[in-house]
């Protein structure tokens, strides 16, 4: 929700919504922490944009100045594959199925009629395992090995397009962690991804690669060098404030 009003009021409105909020424990809680919001949600900000293959958006990437973000954001995160449209994904997936309505004209609509009645991949929270998080804190003062990426907070995404591979039991590659912070509300670390719907039961215990391959993209100064490290992760619904376990009562 936004709400807007003319600057000189600003300070004014500021004050009422506090006072009205003390019913709910509204509180300051820094500007760092707006960007976990999105976490708590479910609201994946930065999806791929889907413009990189096809002969119908050539002119469009041609286009292109080059300081758009489509050409100069960057692709992170321990998924790597060669096909870029392995990076895509179609409202469905996205949580918006709700919103396409085929009722009208649209660009795209011949292509989302075909999958819609489809089973598509699902949007979830992934809750991180607590002692994973330690040994991950920890690694950074072992002085024998190369520790973990380092997970910064609230927000540990590094890169525009951050895509962290989530792994079934049997280490296959089920879907892709998007957007990972730590949640004060819900005290844990935890991430916004897009998974298999088979897998996608709050409870299942999924595994999340936390790293980027070989100790990170050398062109890459702003990454330290690294190991990649594995990360127990429990399936959560999201929204996370739907009581769905995925609060402060979590174990």
């Amino acid at each position: 929700m936004t709400i807007n009003s003319p600057w000189d009021e600003g300070a004014d409105v500021k004050d009422a919504i506090l006072e009205a909020g003390k019913a709910f424990d509204i509180r300051h809680v820094g500007a760092f922490a707006y960007f976990s919001t999105a976490l708590e949600i479910g609201w994946i900000p930065r999806p791929m944009h889907a413009i990189y293959t096809g002969d119908e958006m050539r002119a469009f990437r041609e286009w292109l100045p080059s300081t758009a973000n489509e050409v100069k954001w960057s692709l992170g995160g321990s998924l790597y594959r060669e096909n870029i449209e392995d990076y895509y994904f179609n409202p469905y997936e996205l949580g918006y199925g709700h919103l396409v309505k085929f009722d009208h004209d649209f660009i795209g609509r011949e292509a989302l009629e075909k999958i819609a009645n489809q089973t598509h991949r699902k949007k979830v929270a992934l809750m991180w395992e607590p002692s994973d998080v330690q040994d991950i804190v920890g690694s950074y003062m072992d002085t024998d090995q190369l520790p973990a990426l380092y997970v910064n907070a609230p927000m540990s995404n590094y890169a525009n397009w951050q895509y962290d591979a989530v792994e079934d039991a049997d280490g296959k590659t089920i879907g892709a962690a998007v957007y990972t912070g730590f949640s004060w509300n819900a005290r844990r670390m935890m991430s916004t991804a897009v998974i298999d719907a088979e897998h996608a039961v709050p409870g299942t215990k999924l595994t999340l690669v936390w790293g980027e391959p070989d100790g990170g993209a050398k062109s890459a100064p702003w990454i330290e060098p690294h190991r990649q490290v594995k990360v127990t992760v429990t399936v959560a619904e999201t929204p996370i404030d739907k009581g769905n376990g995925a609060g402060r009562g979590v174990k």
